[in-house]
């Protein structure tokens, strides 16, 4: 199972931007963002493939999820609304057939990094 490690979390005021990382310790072929507000269910953000991008509505135009040139997955965040206030998780598996936003899918967590946004 495949280790995950999720940085670059912290506090921003509204239109601000973070870059959140995801480290893996081995291969992934899924790895998607996923985000959690107090008192709501943890919810889809973006998610990467070596033949697909997804976005949800929340992140579409603000949001890009890339992979670097190792193991890390990075969620670049702009014009940041006190709504995507969460702690934000990464999640990764290694068949091909990925289930995105199914949460039930995904083989491996991080532990989260948490975002605040304030106006």
């Amino acid at each position: 199972q495949v280790q995950l490690m999720e940085s670059g979390g912290g506090s921003v005021q509204v239109g601000g931007t973070l870059r959140l990382s995801c480290a893996a310790s081995g291969n992934t072929y899924c790895v998607g963002w996923f985000r959690q507000a107090p008192g709501k269910e943890r919810e889809g953000v973006a998610g990467i493939s070596p033949s697909s991008i997804r976005y949800t509505a929340s992140a579409q135009g603000r949001f890009t999820v890339t992979k670097d040139n190792g193991k890390n997955i990075l969620l670049q965040m702009n014009d940041l609304k006190p709504e995507d206030t969460a702690t934000y998780y990464c999640a990764a598996d290694t068949r091909s057939d990925c289930g995105w936003w199914s949460r039930k899918f995904w083989n491996s967590w991080g532990q989260g990094t948490q975002v605040a946004v304030s106006s």
